[in-house]
């Protein structure tokens, strides 16, 4: 349960919440706002719960599996605006301020009851948040390119390095360097901008976020999370990692991890073997 109405509604309907709560029945509102101004203290007390269960003997940090889940953003996808229409509407709304404008000089031609100057303002407005709109999405394909530019970078001096050793060509067609700037396609939701477009796992496309959570296979606790806006999961490998590297001391350090061919990459192999992680 994690719906901050929902907890002020069990504070209600559940004596375990009332016990917990001491009978009080703290507001959503309280309840939202405790959580974002404590979430720091809050994860230091699941690290708590994680050494309590290490003096149990419940806990031991062996085997880690890692996976990813999709989770629904609270915004539809449809309220997405994309690169190519945010281009048009700039357009067409840039052409009808021209045309206002133009409906000031000759004030005879402007119908009754119609605000010239507030008409220019609002198009003017919805130019602005275009503009911002725009710019979110240039920024993010500037760093999606960097991104991209060292991973084709790294699988030339990969081809590169086969090439000297053998002798020989590599064979198959040489990487296709990517493409700068945004794409038709690429896009930014207008109700909530952090999450991202994602494949769905019945199919089709949803507006979500992609939640990280890597569990200690034997006790089956959950020993290090993330949330991240990429869709796949190949970087997430080294986030774990320094995840796991970041517990204390007194849980151990894991040995091997366990991830499915989504994370795979030849730099995920070489970060999982350097802290003696065995995937």
């Amino acid at each position: 349960m994690f719906s901050s109405r929902q907890l002020e509604r069990a504070t209600y309907d559940s004596v375990a919440f009332r016990f917990i709560a001491a009978n009080d029945h703290p507001d959503h509102d309280t309840i939202a706002t405790f959580r974002r101004r404590f979430l720091r203290e809050i994860e230091g007390l699941f690290v708590q719960v994680l050494m309590l269960a290490r003096e149990a003997g419940v806990l031991k940090l062996g085997t880690v599996a890692l996976d990813g889940t999709k989770v629904h953003a609270n915004a539809s996808r449809h309220s997405a605006l994309s690169y190519e229409h945010a281009s048009k509407l700039e357009a067409q709304l840039k052409a009808e301020v021209k045309d206002w404008a133009a409906e000031v000089a000759d004030s005879a031609s402007v119908p009754d009851g119609m605000s010239v100057p507030e008409e220019l303002a609002r198009r003017e407005e919805r130019l602005t948040r275009i503009a911002e709109a725009k710019a979110k999405i240039e920024a993010r394909a500037k760093e999606r390119f960097a991104r991209e530019q060292a991973d084709h970078e790294a699988k030339m001096r990969a081809r590169a390095e086969k090439a000297k050793k053998t002798g020989r060509k590599p064979g198959g067609r040489p990487p296709q360097p990517p493409t700068a700037g945004p794409g038709p396609k690429d896009q930014v939701n207008l109700t909530d901008e952090d999450s991202r477009i994602m494949p769905g796992p019945g199919g089709g496309f949803e507006q979500a976020y992609n939640a990280q959570a890597a569990v200690a296979t034997g006790s089956l606790l959950v020993v290090a999370t993330d949330v991240v806006q990429a869709a796949n999961d190949k970087e997430q490998i080294a986030p774990t990692l320094a995840a796991l590297a970041a517990l204390p001391e007194a849980l151990g350090k894991p040995e091997a991890m366990l991830a499915d061919t989504g994370y795979f990459s030849n730099a995920n192999v070489t970060a999982c073997a350097a802290p003696r992680s065995r995937r």
